[in-house]
Order: C-alpha cells, then sequence, then structure tokens
C-alpha cells in the first residue's frame, strides 16, 4: 500500500507540472500539490505518507475543483509471540469533484458534489455522496473570505468487515446502506500576512443514521514564491460508531504544498 499513495504522491506532481501550461496560457487552473512523510528507524520503526492534490479549473459559468488525497501509516508492533512485524494503523483515500455554477451574482452559485471515501480503519469502510445545492459568498475583503454552502444529498455507506452493528439482531457487517442526507459546509481564509495565510475548513453531513463533522484548521507559510509549508489540525466525528472505535478522529501535519 505505501507504493500506492507514494505512486499517488509522483501523480500529484506530474499532473501539476502538465497543468502548468495550461496556467500559463489562460491562468485558469490552480493546481496544488501536497506531500509529507514520516519514516523512523532505530528503536521503534514507523512509516507514515501523506499526498494530496487539488486543481480548480475557473471557466465563464463555471468554477470547478477537483480533490485526490491518501494517507498511510505503518508501526512496528511486538506480536503474541513477542516478534516483531509491521502492522498498518491507517490507511485512507478519497476523492471528490465539484461544479459550481455561477448565478447573476459573482458571490452566489448552484453546486453540484460528488465524493468517495475509502477508510480502511475509520467508523465506516467506505462513504460515497452525491449532494446538490447553493453556495454563497459571506464575506470578501482583500486578506479575508468567509464563504458557505447548503444542500440535499444522497449517502451510501458501507460498514466494516469486523462492525458489530445490528439491524434487528441481523449482523451489519460488511453491508452497504443508502440515506437521504443534508450537507453544509463552511470555508474561511485570512490572509495574515504577504507570507502568512490561516484557512478553516467545516463540513456536516446528517442523516437518519449518522452525523459525520469535519473541520481542518492549517496555516500556511511561504518559503518561496512556489513552495509553502502547512501545518494542520483535522477533526473527523461520527455520532454513531461501534462499540470500541473512538467517534472522533484527530490528525497533525507537517507537508509542503506547491502551488502553480
Amino acid at each position: 500500500m505505501k507504493v500506492k499513495l507514494l505512486s499517488m504522491c509522483v501523480c500529484a506532481v506530474v499532473m501539476s507540472n502538465a497543468y502548468a501550461e495550461d496556467i500559463k496560457n489562460e491562468q485558469a487552473w490552480e493546481v496544488t500539490s501536497e506531500v509529507g512523510a514520516i519514516i523512523t528507524s532505530g528503536n521503534t520503526e514507523t512509516t507514515t505518507l501523506k499526498g494530496n492534490l487539488k486543481a480548480k479549473h475557473r471557466l465563464e459559468n463555471w468554477h470547478n475543483e477537483y480533490k485526490v488525497s491518501g494517507i498511510f501509516k505503518e508501526d512496528e508492533i511486538e506480536n503474541d509471540d513477542g516478534n516483531k512485524v509491521k502492522e498498518r494503523t491507517n490507511e485512507k483515500y478519497s476523492l471528490s469533484m465539484q461544479g459550481n455554477y455561477k448565478l447573476d451574482s459573482d458571490s452566489s452559485h448552484l453546486f453540484v458534489l460528488g465524493s468517495y471515501v475509502s477508510d480502511s480503519f475509520g467508523a465506516y469502510r467506505s462513504e460515497s455522496v452525491i449532494s446538490v445545492g447553493y453556495g454563497l459568498r459571506l464575506l470578501e475583503r482583500d486578506d479575508m473570505e468567509l464563504s458557505f454552502e447548503v444542500g440535499p444529498g444522497i449517502k451510501r455507506f458501507e460498514y466494516q468487515d469486523d462492525s458489530t452493528e445490528l439491524d434487528n439482531g441481523t449482523p451489519l457487517a460488511g453491508t452497504s446502506e443508502n440515506e437521504f442526507i443534508g450537507v453544509a459546509k463552511m470555508d474561511y481564509s485570512w490572509q495574515i500576512s504577504d507570507n502568512a495565510k490561516f484557512t478553516q475548513l467545516f463540513s456536516v453531513e446528517t442523516g437518519s443514521t449518522n452525523t459525520k463533522s469535519t473541520s481542518e484548521s492549517a496555516l500556511l507559510t511561504k518559503i518561496n514564491g512556489s513552495l509553502q509549508m502547512k501545518v494542520a489540525y483535522n477533526i473527523i466525528n461520527n455520532s454513531e460508531v461501534d462499540d470500541g472505535k473512538e467517534s472522533t478522529d484527530t490528525e497533525t501535519s507537517l507537508t509542503l504544498v506547491y502551488s502553480f
């Protein structure tokens, strides 16, 4: 699986270079690739890889967004026989595509969103969402922006293979369900200075089975014209989880971001 995520990171850089020519010609594309890795050896052996690719495509009436991300973690542990073995402790991949159609006012739009998340150690094995809705830019200044989106959607989620959830006495492990949900997202950015930027993203997906809340707080500092360092703190909360699983997952990361 490390090869899978490393390939994703390489693809992020390759795809970024592929878009560079379009950006030079029309500035229609905005692309950022983000890569981070922690590898330790000696008394403790761990491997953590994280990669993201984000692309924004601005057209006359449409503003489209594409995102691919992944994280992989492997730790060395001691098994029951006293031998040291490597074991995956985190593996998550996600993909999302969103099209935003501009309305008469530049500050409002209609959107259609499709997303997929595969999480081997999360509350659910996989989650797929299709939603539509309305978005509004609530604040726009030279150094600050705040936008909001809300709408209905459909969610399909798969229970983990070791899930203990029951439906009228029937085990739900490995099965999938569909439900209607409401989605909402708040996106805030503050250009603190020429070299520093703070961003805050908060989103909610709520349905009859579960309410999922996601938050990312990040500080980006510019190293040079295209390269930035990013410190981020992520929180994912699920209102309904299996016994023995935590309802809240957190992640603190330090990555390098290359922008076009």
